[in-house]
């Protein structure tokens, strides 16, 4: 029997992060590769893939060389002649990190040029993962194509996730945004939030408003909120999960990403909800403890186990 795989669809790009002086250390890394990372990191034999596109330059093929070597497929994802990575680089400020990006033209803008492409990545996977981020670098038609072969996985039999993720200055307004999120919560299984986010897309007023809100849409909601509970819906039931307090973090980049894959690997595992959020929780708090977004797999195995 195929053992049916775990996807994530969106932007892998090249990150900078700044060492001493002038020196930078170059990874690749993005909000749903972080999250698959972490997923497959925890998710056993499952096979995982990253759908997106890609160029045709050296870093381009470092990028898939570099998933290949840990694991990670990139299905039937285009090969774009002349096309290149997004790049994006992070200041530290103590722990917490701020962002400057270069991704106008990067490949992964075309990740849904090709529908039948996409639909091939998507078939036969157990769990299909994407975020705000991935629609909000789409243009409209692309949008459509995007969700359109989304619905068509989960009606196949896939588990859909997303987490809104809203970045306001990846959108052309607020309510174009609020329309492409809306659309995606209709074919989402698993809504992963964080509360800012939502407060600022959509004026929540406190983390049970979102739940309220997204429960009308979605069966199963977690709503982070950084190093306060995360509130979990599911079965009718909710539930305040504490945060772990991580006294020195280190580089918070990929928390909530990595939080995101640790509670969808343990509940491909069986575990349920309250303890899929508990498990995620001690996941991201091992990843602000190293620097970058990509913690090592033995690290995020133990933190998951214990």
């Amino acid at each position: 029997m195929t053992v049916k795989g775990v996807a994530a669809i969106g932007e892998c790009m090249l990150e900078l992060s700044g060492r001493s002086g002038d020196s930078w250390r170059m990874g690749f890394a993005g909000d749903t590769f972080n999250t698959l990372w972490a997923l497959h990191a925890l998710s056993g034999e499952r096979p995982a893939t990253y759908i997106s596109a890609f160029g045709d330059d050296p870093f381009s093929r470092d990028q898939i060389d570099f998933l290949a070597g840990h694991g990670i497929g990139i299905g039937a994802s285009p090969i774009i002649a002349g096309a290149r990575p997004g790049l994006y680089a992070i200041t530290l400020t103590g722990a917490e990190r701020s962002f400057t990006y270069w991704r106008n033209d990067a490949a992964a803008r075309q990740l849904a040029a090709d529908p039948s492409a996409l639909e091939r990545s998507l078939k036969n996977q157990s769990l299909v993962y994407f975020s705000g981020i991935t629609l909000a670098i789409l243009d409209a038609p692309a949008r459509e194509v995007l969700l359109a072969a989304i619905a068509a996985a989960r009606a196949a039999g896939s588990l859909i996730a997303f987490d809104p993720n809203y970045r306001p200055r990846l959108w052309p307004s607020l309510a174009v945004a609020q329309a492409a999120v809306s659309q995606a919560l209709a074919v989402t299984d698993i809504a992963l939030p964080t509360f800012p986010d939502e407060q600022m897309l959509f004026g929540d007023v406190e983390p049970a408003a979102t739940g309220a809100r997204l429960a009308k849409t979605v069966n199963e909601i977690v709503v982070k909120n950084g190093e306060a509970p995360a509130l979990v819906l599911a079965a009718h039931q909710q539930e305040q999960v504490p945060a772990i307090q991580v006294a020195t973090p280190v580089d918070t980049t990929g928390a909530g990403d990595s939080f995101n894959g640790g509670y969808l690997a343990a509940r491909l595992a069986g575990y349920a909800p309250a303890e899929a959020a508990r498990r995620a929780h001690q996941v991201a708090a091992a990843v602000v403890q190293v620097r970058g977004a990509l913690a090592p797999f033995d690290v995020l195995q133990a933190a998951f186990e214990g």
